[in-house]
């Protein structure tokens, strides 16, 4: 079993930047395909980006492409989530979820029924 503890998290001006890393301990071999997720109070969980943890592919969703970028430091356990250009509308709880057995590319990396261990949260909170 893989544990996952994000940690990054805060209050920033809107056009501001944070990075957020999501560590994972226990058996992290149990993790073929990572993401990040957000979700606000009433909404579904939306998923931001992916990445294949064998071959480094990446995913973004569309609304924030070109500001949000995803990478992985194998030797860390870690990936992180890097967040420009912020907007009042990326203020949400973001999750961290790791997927076994299955890559990114085998089904809906953005569906969170695909993931099976999720972190606790961290808040971001973006003010214009």
């Amino acid at each position: 079993q893989v544990q996952l503890a994000e940690s990054g998290g805060g209050s920033v001006l809107a056009g501001g930047s944070l990075t957020l890393s999501c560590v994972a301990s226990g058996y992290t071999y149990s993790r073929n395909c990572m993401a990040w997720f957000r979700q606000v109070p009433g909404k579904e969980r939306e998923g931001v980006a992916a990445v294949s943890m064998a071959g480094g592919t990446t995913y973004v969703a569309g609304p924030v492409q070109d500001r949000f970028f995803i990478s992985q430091d194998n030797a860390k356990n870690t990936i992180y989530l890097q967040m420009n250009s912020l907007k009042a509308v990326d203020t949400a709880m973001y999750y961290c979820a790791a997927r076994s057995a299955y890559d990114c590319w085998s089904y809906n990396w953005d569906s969170s029924d695909f993931y099976n261990t999720w972190g606790q949260g961290t808040q971001v909170t973006v003010s214009s």
